[in-house]
């Protein structure tokens, strides 16, 4: 079971092997499970994320297209809860490079808008409420290869990426930048209509 849900966690589904005037469809799920014990009580946190992804390739080497994520939150402690949820709106361009008939690189630039809504429950009463919204921009390589009739598999090692936030209720602007390169693997398998 859990090999199961690591293969889950890290799946990503994504077309790499393009060909001009086909459409994309994608996506991603990831979901995450993790317990602390520290001195204050056991800790609890599940993440689920689902990301799909729809586009055009209108080039041999080129992919527009729209992308969208759901993600969803929640912690657990002796006495008490946090929730959040959050979405991403956005566009994507992909470039493809292939190396042979079986190996292709290629690389995702996405864009748009954020937003989060949380809520912080202590003994289930509420205790603070956040709503943000903000913007995103993140750049993925990956390596693509192909098995058989256009189905694959998609191999990342991380990338990079920044968001930005801004609170409603609090004065708290967000920003942030990550690197991960080498620090994540994400392993998927794909199908270019």
């Amino acid at each position: 079971m859990k090999k199961m849900l690591l293969i889950l966690a890290l799946s990503v589904v994504g077309f790499a092997n393009a060909q001009k005037g086909t459409i994309l469809v994608g996506g991603d799920i990831d979901y995450t499970t993790r317990t602390v014990d520290a001195e204050t009580g056991k800790i609890k946190m599940n993440s689920f994320d689902f990301s799909p992804k729809v586009g055009y390739q209108f080039h041999d080497n080129w992919t527009a297209g729209a992308e969208f994520t759901i993600s969803s939150l929640k912690q657990d402690g002796q006495m008490s809860e946090v929730k959040n949820n959050a979405y991403k709106v956005g566009a994507f361009v992909r470039y493809t490079m292939p190396l042979s008939e079986t190996f292709s690189v290629f690389a995702d630039l996405g864009a748009g808008f954020t937003a989060s809504k949380g809520k912080a429950y202590n003994n289930d009463d509420l205790i603070s409420e956040s709503k943000a919204n903000g913007f995103y921009t993140d750049l993925t390589p990956a390596l693509f290869i192909n098995m058989k009739k256009g189905f694959g598999l998609n191999f990342s090692i991380g990338g990079l990426g920044y968001t930005t936030y801004s609170y409603d209720n609090v004065d708290i602007d967000e920003r942030s930048f990550y690197f991960n390169f080498g620090k994540t693997i994400s392993v998927g398998i794909s199908k270019n209509f």
